[in-house]
């Protein structure tokens, strides 16, 4: 017997064979758990540009809204503040708006309705800061208040941190969900390799009278579940490469809503599914293995 069953002259196929009529729903499930792991992987980098890019938006201008004296009118003491602000150092440009435009900024909040002809609506003046160096929310209301100027300066710095706040979030969701997904796919691993060495028992109790070691048959059960691994990554890589292409494509070159933008290059995140995909059945199948066999007499 240990001549006929030399593991030196043991196939790999015949432990476990080229097909199975099982792999099929198998490479088709992985496929889709990748095909989600990236399409989460894009979202979260969609959502990062998103946010970075209304960061630097908010990052390079400042409002202030100009309340006037009891002895001007608010258009004048506007134009007053747009003035003084305008020659101080970090901003390149103060505009003040005029009425219409505030009141077309409270629209969406109170309705048209509301805005009547004696309603005090307060002035704005919107600044565009130097990028290198903006002027800080401190600089502006001490200019203005130098000037005589009542004004309450807003440099965005809450709304700057709601949004880094806000896409934090979203990469430890996204984070969270390829864990979850990535447990999902150790799972369906762990069963099939359990279900894959039942069924052979009798060969590998053959196997181990002839001297082979646990680590060479789970070896064996790694290498068959990383291939096929790997390729259900290519699968579902590839399906949410199209996806992020043809969202691209629709939206015109911002994704598929300007709201979550996505470049080209974004479409490079799924390259490594398949390594990934791999790494995760072959740890999953050798452990699983490993242990099945050091539980059998």
């Amino acid at each position: 017997m240990s001549d006929r069953f030399s593991v030196a002259r043991w196939k790999p196929g015949q432990l476990l064979p080229p097909r199975d009529a099982r792999d099929g729903s198998l490479v088709f499930v992985v496929a889709v758990l990748c095909f989600l792991a990236c399409l989460t992987a894009l979202a979260a980098l969609a959502s990062t540009r998103a946010a970075t890019g209304w960061t630097a938006q908010l990052t390079g201008s400042a409002t202030v809204v100009v309340r006037p004296r009891a002895s001007e009118s608010p258009d004048s003491a506007a134009a007053r503040a747009a003035e003084t602000l305008s020659g101080v150092r970090g901003v390149t440009e103060a505009r003040a708006l005029p009425k219409d435009k505030a009141e077309a900024l409270l629209e969406p909040w109170i309705g048209r309705e509301a805005l009547i002809a004696d309603l005090p609506v307060p002035r704005l003046v919107t600044l565009d800061l130097d990028p290198k160096a903006p002027a800080t929310a401190a600089t502006l209301a001490k200019a203005l208040k130098d000037a005589n100027v009542d004004a309450v300066v807003d440099d965005h710095s809450r709304w700057i941190a709601d949004i880094e706040r806000a896409a934090r979030l979203a990469s430890w969701a996204a984070i969270g969900v390829f864990g979850l997904i990535a447990t999902a796919a150790a799972a369906v691993i762990i069963f099939a390799t359990r279900a894959a060495l039942t069924a052979r028992h009798d060969i590998v109790e053959v196997l181990h009278l002839s001297g082979a070691e646990d680590g060479f048959i789970a070896n064996l059960f790694q290498n068959r579940f990383a291939g096929m691994a790997f390729f259900a990554g290519l699968l579902g890589g590839a399906g949410a490469a199209m996806i992020g292409a043809a969202a691209r494509l629709v939206g015109g070159g911002q994704g598929l809503t300007p709201v979550l933008p996505l470049a080209w290059i974004d479409l490079l995140a799924p390259l490594p599914c398949p390594l990934v995909a791999a790494l995760v059945a072959g740890i999953a199948a050798r452990a699983a293995s490993l242990r099945l066999l050091r539980g059998m007499p």
